[in-house]
């Protein structure tokens, strides 16, 4: 048997043994995820994060990008950010002009 073989295997037993579990409805692990500031304050205002980047006029990728922590708003957008944490109804207000 090669080392690959063997990999295989291994894999196969681990798969077997999670399969179990699962029937036996044993949790594995549980991963929790803290939304960032970025998140908190959108989540704030209750709006999608299509709406959200529209109030803020970026793009909702963009705001993907921040939310998930690939990139981080700098400049204006993070003084953005932090009116919309500290006053969520401007951020609604804004939508509701431009919209």
């Amino acid at each position: 048997m090669t080392n690959s073989d063997m990999s295989s295997m291994e894999l196969g037993e681990k798969l077997l043994q999670s399969v179990k579990e699962m029937k036996a409805n044993n949790v594995g692990r549980l991963n929790k995820v803290e939304p960032n500031d970025v998140a908190k304050a959108r989540l704030k205002t209750g709006l999608s994060q299509s709406q959200f980047a529209l109030a803020l006029q970026i793009s909702s990728r963009t705001l993907q990008e921040w939310e998930q922590g690939r990139r981080k708003p700098s400049g204006a957008a993070k003084a953005l950010i932090q009116i919309a944490f500290r006053h969520p109804e401007i951020i609604q207000e804004e939508l509701q002009a431009n919209g």
